[in-house]
């Protein structure tokens, strides 16, 4: 019984990934657009009329991940004027952050933004409660995937609870919808000051493809600081360890 179970183990290798900050994922993964100027203007006038949420800009270039759903489609119609990349390092503590500009090569991390409490109290350990405001579970599950063997998040302290009064902080996902705004509300509240905000996946960050519906009330953000915006749609768990390990300054983004 115990000999097929070893060998389907020895097949699969080892998951375990060693070393996070040495992760390189592969070409076809869409992360950080790069824009270059001076390519075909009406190809890049087609590509902004074809974008569904308005991420992309023509006067001035530019294309904002909190809005972008990544699916490659201007890159295709506008090939001399954007290219994606598989650089996964696209978090920001600070909403401008995510607006790329030609000659863009990395996606800033502000350390000034940072508030010094989330490194004095939550730099050695961080508990999170996440909170789906209508999300499609898409980010949640690349969520939980953050603490599984393969990434196994845990080992650095940062693991998701079932209780916002276990929770040093919140994760938001989905557009928020007006059913969950209470919700996300009452949650929020019950973490215990000092606390951490972050928003993750392009419709918690801005609405995405349901920014204009009236089903969604989001509010919430702006009575609420947010320390971390981490783009994506799903987020991939690099891309959210990534942005966690820069927040608490247990590395830092070269």
């Amino acid at each position: 019984m115990i000999l097929p179970k070893l060998r389907v183990l020895k097949s699969h290798g080892s998951q375990y990934i060693p070393d996070l900050n040495a992760v390189e994922l592969t070409e076809e993964f869409r992360g950080r657009p790069e824009l270059r100027e001076g390519g075909d203007a009406e190809a890049l006038q087609a590509a902004a009329d074809l974008c569904p949420t308005g991420a992309i800009t023509t006067a001035p270039f530019t294309l904002d991940l909190g809005r972008c759903l990544f699916c490659g489609e201007c890159a295709r119609r506008a090939p001399q004027s954007i290219r994606f990349t598989n650089d996964y390092h696209i978090a920001s503590p600070t909403r401008e952050g995510l607006v790329v500009r030609p000659g863009q090569q990395a996606i800033p991390f502000d350390e000034k933004a940072i508030r010094p409490e989330v490194r004095k109290y939550f730099k050695e350990a961080l508990k999170l409660r996440e909170v789906c405001a209508g999300g499609d579970a898409s980010v949640e599950m690349e969520l939980n995937a953050s603490g599984n063997v393969n990434f196994d998040f845990g080992r650095f302290g940062v693991e998701f609870t079932a209780s916002p009064r276990h929770a040093d902080g919140t994760v938001i996902t989905g557009p928020i919808s007006q059913n969950m705004a209470e919700a996300l509300d009452i949650s929020h509240a019950a973490v215990a000051e000092p606390k951490v905000l972050m928003v993750c996946g392009s419709e918690a960050i801005s609405g995405g493809l349901f920014a204009e519906s009236r089903a969604v009330e989001r509010s919430f953000l702006e009575r609420h600081h947010v320390d971390l915006w981490i783009p994506g749609t799903p987020t991939h768990p690099m891309t959210f360890i990534d942005g966690v390990m820069n927040l608490l300054g247990r590395k830092k983004r070269a």
